[in-house]
């Protein structure tokens, strides 16, 4: 009876350690997964380089939507709203094809293995890699969600560009993150493009905190009528590489988005942060790596929990 007991206990723990995510999860099941997803995304991010942005956002938007599940990669079916029609997302999501292409790769090595979550957030962590950014230890082993969640997409679970700081604050809280996190993983705005009309109000309202030359230059792409399509960079002044230049332009007011330029001025904890990250870009980096393992940790499915799809975009 007590060997009984104590197979159990060890069969129990067996399962335990299984279901935890871990960067050495595929090393016996497929050891070539991450090689292969690596391969994908820099083959990707050299035809358009703006796409190692957009990787990591997909990686954000699906993890603050119900958990890092890959759920923002499914299609619309009958009976199914796709986060990908969210406000949030809705001509604005980018990636998705090429998760996809990485999935293929991947299940022409390793079939029915690798979850759709975990190439997500291996390709972010690869995208931020090729531009310059830090490479850290991605733990893998989350399943796939069968569902999606736009209600929630909808309901402020993704932040606003305009969004003030006690919003961003709290919605990050809510999903376990601290204020250090908010401020390192907004660092990702180093990258990537906005569309006027996400910046428009900001260029026009007359505040004090946009510098005025910055204001000047932004609005010959931005008129105060039309063009809310047009994209501007995030930093005109280094748009495609990872680098804590978007620190700098916070304290020169020279932030994008109000959401970003909440970050600093307002004499509120992030700008000792923002302060930080702008004289000493190995802390950056360093804080920035680490907070995008601790977002991969919300909400994972692990264990028998969810599915590991087939094909990203809909459920087995």
């Amino acid at each position: 009876m007590a060997v009984f007991k104590i197979l159990v206990l060890l069969l129990s723990l067996s399962c335990f350690c299984q279901a935890q995510l871990s960067p050495t999860f595929y090393d016996q099941t497929c050891p070539n997964a991450l090689s292969t997803i690596r391969s994908s995304i820099r083959t990707a991010i050299s035809r358009e380089r703006r796409m190692a942005a957009s990787l990591i956002r997909l990686h954000f938007h699906d993890c603050f939507v119900n958990g890092c599940d890959a759920s923002i990669m499914l299609v619309a079916t009958p009976t199914m709203e796709s986060e990908r029609d969210s406000l949030a997302n809705f001509q604005s999501a980018r990636g998705l094809e090429v998760i996809d292409q990485a999935k293929s790769a991947v299940e022409s090595v390793c079939p029915g293995v690798v979850s759709c979550a975990d190439i997500i957030a291996v390709a972010a962590r690869d995208a931020s890699e090729y531009v310059g950014g830090p490479r850290y230890a991605v733990k893998v082993g989350r399943r796939d969600s069968t569902a999606a969640f736009r209600a929630i997409a909808d309901s402020g679970d993704l932040p606003s560009f305009s969004a003030s700081l006690d919003t961003l604050t709290d919605l990050f809280l809510r999903k376990g993150l601290n204020t250090r996190d908010l401020v390192a993983l907004s660092g990702a705005h180093t990258l990537g493009q906005a569309k006027c009309s996400t910046f428009r109000d900001r260029l026009y309202d007359n505040s004090s905190d946009i510098d005025v030359g910055f204001s000047s230059t932004r609005k010959r792409r931005c008129p105060a009528n039309g063009g809310d399509t047009t994209l501007a960079p995030l930093d005109q002044v280094t748009p495609n590489s990872f680098d804590n230049n978007y620190y700098r332009n916070l304290m020169q007011k020279k932030g994008l988005l109000t959401s970003d330029q909440v970050l600093f001025g307002t004499g509120a904890p992030t700008d000792s942060i923002v302060t930080e990250y702008s004289r000493n870009p190995s802390r950056f980096a360093s804080d920035f790596g680490a907070a995008m393992i601790k977002m991969g940790d919300i909400q994972t499915l692990t264990g028998s929990d969810g599915q590991i799809r087939r094909i990203c975009s809909a459920v087995n």
